[in-house]
């Protein structure tokens, strides 16, 4: 058997370089890198020994350097990824958030954190956690309750197994999510001899699983019974490449459309069929189909709690619920009539055994009744006073075209932003499976480097870009442009508005009612610039316009700051959501809005 002698470390970064998509491109397209100790003198060399066939690109916080890894696999509809290494201790629990985002949102991504001696010579090592009662624990456990899967790299042979098992995760349709390898600091730089047909390239397919006959034949019966079926599509819809193949059932067989945070883009918005979304970022006319609807077809979705209002939205008597997913464990929610099956597959069968099957014409008045509320929203302002978030929503919309992608993940935009935002296909990109604030800037730079043709923007709020914005000079480093967004209305504004709609009084929210000694006054323009970005202040939305008409074609990332106001929400759609109400409190406010919440649990389906 021919063998090569390489360190561990170089044996991970080469057979990462040689694993391939059916396109022919590299599956782990690069490494994100934090080097420190734990990870510099191991897996920083053998990077360094590859950089001209793997890429390496440096963060300035492990955190946000995933979450661009996390973005361009979601971009890639989980074709491609990106893997993240980092030194031990607070260098890899740095990317426990991110790894949970990443499992939330199913996608694939490969943490490398550096960990302690396997030989326990140097013990305890800098940066080691010590277990008074588990000596085989690190930093690192931290990672398995968020990641798909989980090994520790402690003889350099171990990879042989663990790097195979770890891609078959990341490519593995149903049980897709990140992975985490911890690497032991001196089995990185122990040399083995590996067989040489290890680093053979491997092309990696994507699976397309059939539906169950019985299970098929179950859900087209469901089907044809039914006289008021709706569709909600989620983000596996767009994972599973059936875009095209959800049009044309609907249009096929006429049957209405609401869409998920994950699915939003999937189907243009101009499509007749399309009414926009459910729950409690519901539009008006979907959330009416919803209550009106005997069967609701979730495709890809898992119906989370925003989408179906607390499960409030789809609790009409005698509804049915059929749930076409990859996953069995998502497809089985709330009793839902199964089909476990690829979302592309499963609705061309679905649609060849209903023929020519049609349904009623939905009512098309109110979604027009609609698009004619949310235009008057989203028009610019006559008066004096700060915008709305709506407002400057409908800004970016009027100064965007088909190859635009808007881009958010919390605070007030997501929630706004999928009531509002008119998306083209493939134009809408929103993490919301975890709404991790700070995720932003780095999931734009992320976006813009799977995608370098389309027109990123990312919108933004003072609170999200507080918490993390760090990674703007690395896009600036990078030369990666994109478009920032940035609504300043002086705090967690949505939070504030959820405090107030739950009878609590504004405190610690926004900042001018939280603890301060000095009045904050935050210079964003100032911050921005002193990271290389392109900035800016507008006054007002119709200097938004003319701006970011203006930073079309720039070369470094454009920050655009406006002043908003806090207060309003978005004035149209949404439905009841489950936020607990204190059940005693000395305030009326609290106590009336618990009376209230009492009421509204009462619409709850809590059982099939």
């Amino acid at each position: 058997m021919t063998t090569i002698r390489l360190t561990a470390a170089q044996a991970m970064v080469k057979w990462l370089s040689v694993q391939m998509t059916p396109e022919g491109e590299r599956f782990i397209e690069g490494v994100w890198a934090i080097f420190g100790h734990g990870n510099v003198a191991g897996l920083g060399e053998a990077l360094h020994g590859i950089k001209d066939t793997l890429p390496t690109w440096r963060g300035h916080n492990e955190q946000t350097m995933a979450h661009a890894a996390i973005a361009y696999a979601k971009t890639h509809k989980r074709r491609r990824a990106m893997a993240v290494t980092s030194s031990i201790g607070p260098g890899a629990t740095n990317m426990v958030t991110a790894a949970a985002l990443a499992h939330v949102n199913r996608l694939p991504v490969l943490f490398i954190p550096g960990d302690v001696f396997a030989n326990r010579a140097p013990d305890p090592v800098l940066q080691q956690i010590e277990d008074f009662d588990d000596a085989t624990v690190s930093a690192n456990d931290c990672f398995r309750p968020v990641v798909r899967y989980f090994d520790r790299i402690s003889r350099p042979e171990h990879i042989l197994t663990a790097l195979p098992r770890a891609l078959r995760v990341m490519t593995d349709p149903a049980n897709c999510g990140p992975v985490c390898l911890a690497f032991c600091q001196d089995t990185q730089a122990e040399a083995y001899d590996y067989p040489a047909e290890f680093f053979t390239p491997k092309v990696w397919h994507i699976r397309r699983p059939e539906p169950d006959a019985r299970e098929l034949a179950e859900a087209v019966a469901a089907i044809k019974a039914a006289k008021k079926p709706l569709i909600v599509t989620g983000g596996g819809v767009i994972y599973s490449g059936a875009e095209a193949a959800v049009l044309e059932f609907a249009a096929k067989h006429n049957i209405p459309m609401v869409e998920t945070q994950a699915g939003k883009g999937a189907v243009d918005w101009e499509e007749k069929l399309h009414f926009g979304s459910p729950g409690v970022t519901g539009t008006g006319c979907g959330n009416q189909l919803a209550a009106d609807a005997d069967l609701v077809i979730g495709i890809g979705t898992r119906f989370q709690d925003f989408t179906t209002g607390s499960w409030t939205v789809f609790s009409k008597p005698n509804r049915k619920l059929l749930s076409i997913n990859i996953h069995g464990y998502d497809a089985a929610k709330r009793g839902a009539q199964s089909l476990v099956a690829d979302a592309k597959v499963a609705l061309e069968k679905i649609s060849a055994a209903l023929g020519h099957h049609r349904f009623a014409d939905p009512d098309f008045a109110a979604r027009d009744k609609w698009f004619q509320t949310t235009d008057a929203l989203m028009a610019a302002p006559n008066g004096a006073g700060l915008p709305t978030d709506a407002q400057v929503i409908g800004a970016v919309q009027r100064n965007t075209g088909k190859q635009s992608v808007v881009m958010c993940a919390a605070g007030t935009m997501p929630g706004a932003l999928h009531v509002l935002w008119r998306a083209a296909a493939g134009g809408y990109h929103m993490e919301y499976g975890f709404s991790c604030m700070g995720y932003e800037v780095a999931g734009a730079m992320g976006i813009k480097m799977a995608a370098p043709e389309k027109d990123v923007i990312c919108m933004v709020g003072d609170g999200s870009y507080m918490m993390a914005n760090s990674e703007l000079a690395t896009a600036v480093m990078m030369g990666i442009p994109f478009t920032v967004v940035l609504t300043d209305n002086r705090g967690y504004g949505c939070i504030n508005r959820l405090q107030q709609g739950t009878g609590g009084a504004p405190f610690n929210n926004l900042l001018d009612d939280s603890y301060h000694v000095n009045p904050a006054a935050i210079d964003f323009v100032a911050h921005a610039r002193s990271m290389g970005a392109q900035v800016v202040k507008a006054a007002d939305i119709a200097q938004l316009e003319a701006e970011l008409q203006a930073a079309k074609g720039a070369k470094i990332p454009t920050v655009i700051v406006i002043d908003t106001d806090p207060n309003p929400g978005t004035g149209a759609g949404g439905t009841w959501w489950d936020v607990a109400v204190p059940e005693v409190s000395t305030r009326r406010e609290v106590n009336e809005a618990r009376e209230a919440y009492v009421q509204a649990t009462k619409r709850q389906w809590l059982v099939n």
